[in-house]
């Protein structure tokens, strides 16, 4: 963080933050560390090396996060809304029995999390020599998994993201994203170690398009990163954004509509589509041309440093691809964890090169085909596979056909239990405004694009925008839920 103290210096009155309407300039967000720093040492705790900052959307837990990892103190930053419960389960397996929280002034409330010493155990404790931060995984499946992000790794991603996106004292980003994900890490971290604006949404409006539209246009963003959501919420109503230079996709696929209202929407900007996960940041990347797209979005290559080789089931168990084909990816980059703090993970996740070789490689779990060109393209998930009359089906590559539709704004297709066919499946749609789409006609052009076994058996017209995880994704498992609850 001495690129942040050296922007005190050389430009205090420059905006770091934009926050409810509220401009905290490098001076200001100094000041606020500062005050952070004194409470922490204050406490009379003792030396602290981990401390839990639940990840509160605003500049004073920005600025609590600096005068932490100043002080060498590895931070766990958990998702606000994360229940008691579960907040302490990670606090446990952390090793980070201290917790804090910046309140409005700047003061910072410390408080000591009583947990049950058997939760911690199998866990190792983050080394702040080397991470000093630790972030938590979607926890779709359970309890989140804690991945702590390397000092160097997050030094080489600021390096490369700064290079290849132009970020420098000007750029201002719009930051959508929780702070608790990875994608903080360029749009707020990244930005403001080189200079520039970062402008915080508020977590409770970030579903409204109007105060989303007011706050990139009013602030002249250049820098757009986010889901398919965010940039389907900032197009609504033929919006446009001239000052946006830079704009990313990722997460989810994009609709071949909604990359044409995004190319509309920010008439300047160029664009990417990059892909990465949490235990490795970005992996790939694929520069995208107006003029000249394919649908559905390849993934790309390899970013620079990075190494990626597809395993396939052979005859005599998994070996790795050779040339075209679909594989599972496996990934090494520069910017990638040390592993998991739950040790008992790591054996599954990662796995030394499988053509030989020392480096560990980062087992992602997505399914990726590779074509003659070279470019990579996102199948689907290994844990979306299902058998629907006993023939293996990715629901992925069902919503991207479904999302071709003209008249699909956004699609999500999850798997219903069937006495008959053991699985069946099942869409849930969102029409565009005005568009007479019906459940059978969506049927039948799955038909045209789909085998028998992966039509939907049923389609759900949506009134209203999927229900969302808490990263802008469709909440698959409340769809799921909502339809198992519908039939009993």
């Amino acid at each position: 963080m001495q690129a942040i103290s050296r922007h005190v210096q050389e430009q205090p009155d420059s905006t770091a933050l934009v926050s409810a309407g509220r401009r905290v300039t490098y001076a200001d967000l100094e000041r606020l560390a500062r005050r952070a720093a004194a409470d922490l040492d204050g406490a009379g705790l003792g030396p602290v090396r981990a401390l839990c900052v639940p990840a509160h959307k605003s500049p004073e837990t920005v600025a609590l996060l600096l005068a932490a990892w100043r002080r060498g103190i590895n931070t766990l930053v958990p998702s606000a809304g994360l229940g008691a419960a579960a907040l302490s389960t990670l606090i446990a397996q952390a090793h980070g029995p201290l917790s804090a929280v910046a309140a409005p002034d700047g003061s910072v409330t410390l408080s000591r999390e009583e947990a049950d010493p058997a939760l911690s155990e199998g866990f190792s404790a983050p080394d702040p020599e080397e991470s000093l931060l630790t972030l938590t995984t979607s926890g779709s499946t359970g309890v989140p998994k804690l991945v702590p992000v390397r000092i160097a790794a997050f030094d080489r991603f600021g390096a490369w993201a700064t290079g290849k996106f132009g970020i420098d004292g000007g750029a201002v980003s719009l930051s959508f994203s929780p702070l608790n994900f990875d994608l903080a890490l360029l749009d707020v971290w990244t930005v403001l170690q080189a200079g520039g604006t970062v402008v915080l949404a508020d977590a409770g409006a970030s579903g409204d398009a109007g105060y989303l539209r007011d706050l990139a246009q009013d602030n002249e963003v250049t820098l757009v990163q986010g889901v398919p959501l965010l940039h389907r919420l900032l197009a609504a109503g033929g919006a446009r954004y001239p000052a946006v230079r830079t704009v990313v996709f990722t997460g989810e696929a994009v609709s071949e509509q909604g990359l044409r209202d995004a190319f509309a929407a920010y008439p300047a900007a160029g664009f990417h589509n990059v892909f990465g996960c949490t235990e490795t940041n970005d992996s790939f990347i694929h520069d995208i041309d107006p003029g000249a797209y394919v649908h559905p979005l390849p993934i790309g290559a390899p970013i620079d440093g990075t190494d990626a080789v597809l395993l396939i089931e052979g005859s005599g168990g998994t070996e790795v691809l050779r040339g075209p084909g679909t594989g599972e990816l496996l990934v090494n980059t520069p910017f990638q964890t040390c592993g998991y703090l739950e040790q008992s993970r790591n054996a599954h996740a990662f796995m030394p090169d499988p053509r030989g070789g020392g480096a560990m490689f980062y087992r992602t779990g997505d399914l990726v085909h590779r074509d003659a060109d070279g470019r990579h393209f996102l199948q689907g998930r290994t844990d979306f596979q299902v058998k629907v009359r006993g023939v293996r089906t990715n629901t992925l590559e069902v919503e991207t056909v479904i999302e071709a539709h003209p008249d699909v704004v956004e699609a999500a297709v999850v798997a219903l239990p069937c006495p008959e066919a053991g699985t069946r499946l099942h869409a849930e749609v969102v029409r565009r405004d005005g568009a007479s789409l019906s459940s059978l006609g969506l049927r039948a052009y799955a038909a045209k694009h789909l085998p028998r076994h992966a039509v939907p058996s049923s389609v759900g017209l949506a009134g209203t925008p999927l229900p969302k995880t808490a990263t802008g994704k469709p909440d698959r498992n409340s769809i799921r839920n909502t339809q198992l609850n519908g039939a009993s």
